[in-house]
């Protein structure tokens, strides 16, 4: 594996002339001003979530208990206003913390099944070059390793603590990008190429000889700074066989967003067509609704989710698949229907912030292939599923609070003190 380059572009302004003494004052003033908003400026965060999870069953009828820390990360960037350069990067510390994956009734992806896999080490790592054109308009570059442009926001930043079943149809992330974005007043558009291989591990790195061989397009329209509109599509080459020559993904999305001090909803739908020589072999849809309203520190959310999850064969963990997968079939496709509630508390101390919480899950799964190999209830014991989390979140720093888009497609405000107000919790 060979790591990716970094680049960035600089650009130089022009100085203003002086009028009159009236003017000239003004203009001292503003360049003051200038100078001040000009300066580098550098962040640095920190995040996790302790937490217990029971699941019952989990698997042939068996109840589990759990704990791990989840979503260990390190976060930090520096911004260089005068050259219209930003860089960030995110660490992700759950190859470390969550080698065995966290119990996800339905989650699959990247060698875990009902887990959630942890994320690689090196999570994010960009450089933006962006250019404002007047008041209303602006470009920009970026390159690294990241999340492409397509669908909706990395649910690390969304107010529940079990992830979506639907990650890997609504989202792209951790691929090495290279991505162009304009934005006009109210609309932004972005485009990107970026590598088709998911990771195969916490230590993986994008293959040098699949370097941009994918590509996706996102369009977002804005109503203030609440309402927010995407549509967006990807054309991702052989996913989930690092090699290439595994099924290639067509994958759409739309999704519409409201985010206000107290309130927060999120609505999405997705579909991926796995295709094969042009042919196309298994489909997958999902659709999703969330919200959290939130007082006074107290945050109170919902989701309900619909999800198609292709069955593959399993290892002698259970919780695991090939990888990569041995062939180009599967045992069948499930549909998992989950209800999540979530109830916080957050509270500062000194320059931390943190959040203690309780969250309850119902999963219910069925075939939805009349010949399928796989049956949920005969596997799991049970066609229901139930987990309970409790813990406790914990932030410092500046988080981000829409991982996920950069440069002139980012919308205003998208950084926040601590990892509570740097979610989607309404606060």
């Amino acid at each position: 594996m060979k790591r990716v380059t970094l680049f960035a572009v600089l650009t130089l302004g022009a100085s203003p002339a002086f009028g009159s003494l009236a003017d000239a004052q003004d203009m001292v003033m503003s360049s003051s001003k200038a100078k001040a908003d000009s300066a580098p400026g550098v962040f640095w965060g920190a995040s996790g979530i302790l937490l217990v999870t029971r699941a019952s069953p989990a698997i042939h009828d068996r109840t589990l208990t759990e704990g791990y820390l989840s979503q260990p990360m390190l976060m930090g960037g520096a911004t260089f206003p005068r050259y219209g350069l930003d860089m960030s990067a995110t660490i992700n510390l759950e190859g470390l913390t969550l080698k065995r994956g966290e119990l996800n009734a339905g989650m699959s992806g990247e060698g875990y099944i009902d887990r959630r896999h942890p994320h690689t080490y090196l999570h994010e790592i960009v450089a933006t070059w962006k250019r404002p054109f007047g008041s209303d308009a602006q470009v920009s570059a970026t390159a690294g390793k990241g999340f492409a442009p397509f669908g909706t926001d990395d649910p690390m930043m969304r107010p529940f603590v079990k992830y979506p079943v639907n990650h890997h149809l609504a989202q792209i992330p951790e691929r090495a990008i290279g991505v162009v974005a304009a934005s006009y007043g109210s609309l932004a558009i972005e485009l990107s190429r970026f590598n088709g291989d998911e990771p195969e591990g916490p230590s993986d790195f994008p293959n040098s000889s699949r370097l941009f061989d994918s590509w996706s397009g996102r369009a977002t329209a804005r109503i203030g700074d609440a309402a927010e509109f995407q549509a967006s599509y990807a054309n991702v080459i052989s996913p989930e066989i690092a090699v290439g020559g595994g099924l290639d993904q067509k994958k759409w999305s739309a999704s519409a967003r409201y985010q206000s001090e107290a309130l927060y909803g999120l609505a999405e739908y997705a579909h991926t067509q796995e295709v094969e020589s042009g042919r196309d072999a298994f489909a997958y849809r999902s659709m999703l609704a969330e919200g959290s309203v939130s007082r006074n520190g107290v945050v109170l959310a919902a989701r309900i989710e619909q999800t198609d999850r292709a069955e593959e064969e399993r290892l002698s963990n259970e919780f695991r698949t090939p990888r990569p997968a041995s062939d180009l079939s599967i045992l069948g496709r499930t549909r998992w229907t989950i209800a999540t509630v979530n109830a916080s508390r957050s509270f500062t101390v000194a320059t931390a912030q943190f959040a203690p919480f309780i969250e309850v899950g119902r999963a219910h799964a069925t075939s939805i292939d009349r010949f399928a190999v796989f049956n949920p209830a005969s596997f799991y014991g049970s066609d229901v599923m139930w987990s309970i989390s409790a813990g406790l979140r914990f932030g410092f720093g500046m988080m981000h609070n829409r991982m996920g888009r950069y440069g002139a497609a980012l919308p205003k405000a998208s950084m926040k003190m601590g990892n509570m107000e740097g979610m989607d919790m309404g606060q």
